[in-house]
């Protein structure tokens, strides 16, 4: 009788510790893995479009994989930073977790030190001294316009923004050694393409209750204004000759998307499938971006 309690106990029991170990990793995780999964693609949809524009004609390689390791692991070591700090909503607590956080950051931070060496070493990619004061002066300014509050939001975020699409403009200039018009219009293009995606994101996002065109222009004319501002600063771009006009074609798909959510039916929003939807958005412009560059010659 009494073996048979035991063993219906250790039953019992078993589910209870897989779940107990199941929210264990999960929370692992949590403190070492960044949580804005948006935000890769914000950093890395740049990056593609620099180099692939950049490598059209020919140029250096192992200079570009550093500086995808390098931006990987920066970016990677923002998120246990925060957790080690106490700043953001995960912290690491116990002794094991702080151990966990520590070592993640110490492997980050060689890694960065390391290709980071690699790309400076003998006075070498100057230019990206340049271009990393601008990101981390715009992160800065990012941490800064957080302490706003919720209302300041989006505003922190396009900020951000500005740090990440530098990886554009970088990757074209470790590329081709070149810190030219072309490589300051990337990181323009980049920026004012991640600006609408969040501006739609969080607009769907307030306004998934809301019917009718009138309704939605209530709510949305910023987002509209956007729409209109956002093509006049590439006609210009291109009018001034900094990038190629059939470049405008890489953003035609965001400025359908964006003027069509005025009109269409009501429907549930679906955060994954809003995910994937500007994931889509995200790889056409990268394509596109870098077809047009090429065609243009």
């Amino acid at each position: 009788m009494a073996a048979n309690e035991l063993g219906m106990g250790i039953v019992r029991r078993l589910p209870e510790q897989a779940a107990h170990d199941k929210a264990r990793r999960e929370r692992r995780r949590g403190l070492i893995l960044p949580r804005e999964h948006g935000a890769w693609g914000l950093l890395l949809v740049p990056l593609v479009t620099g180099a692939g524009i950049a490598l059209r004609p020919g140029g250096h390689v192992l200079p570009l994989l550093l500086l995808l390791a390098a931006a990987l692991a920066l970016f990677w070591l923002r998120t246990p930073v925060e957790s080690w700090l106490g700043t953001s909503p995960m912290k690491a607590q116990t002794s094991a977790e702080r151990q966990l956080v520590g070592a993640v950051i110490l492997a980050l931070v060689a890694g960065a030190g390391l290709t980071l060496g690699g790309l400076l070493w003998a006075g070498r990619n100057r230019g990206l001294w340049l271009i990393g004061a601008i990101a981390g002066g715009a992160f800065v300014a990012q941490a800064l316009i957080k302490r706003a509050g919720h209302r300041a939001r989006m505003l922190a975020e396009i900020v951000g923004t500005i740090g990440l699409t530098g990886s554009a403009p970088a990757a074209y200039y470790v590329v081709t050694g070149k810190l030219d018009a072309t490589a300051w219009t990337l990181w323009l293009a980049n920026l004012i393409f991640a600006g609408n995606q969040i501006h739609y994101v969080q607009l769907r996002i307030h306004t998934a209750k809301v019917e009718g065109f009138r309704h939605k222009l209530d709510h949305g004319w910023k987002f509209a204004v956007g729409q209109f501002v956002m093509a006049a600063l590439l006609v210009v771009a291109c009018e001034r000759g900094l990038m190629p006009s059939v470049a405008l074609i890489a953003f035609v798909p965001i400025l359908l998307r964006g003027w069509l959510y005025f009109f269409k039916k009501p429907e549930p929003l679906r955060v994954r499938q809003l995910g994937w939807g500007e994931l889509s958005q995200a790889v056409a412009f990268c394509v596109l971006l870098i077809a047009t560059f090429v065609v243009s010659g």
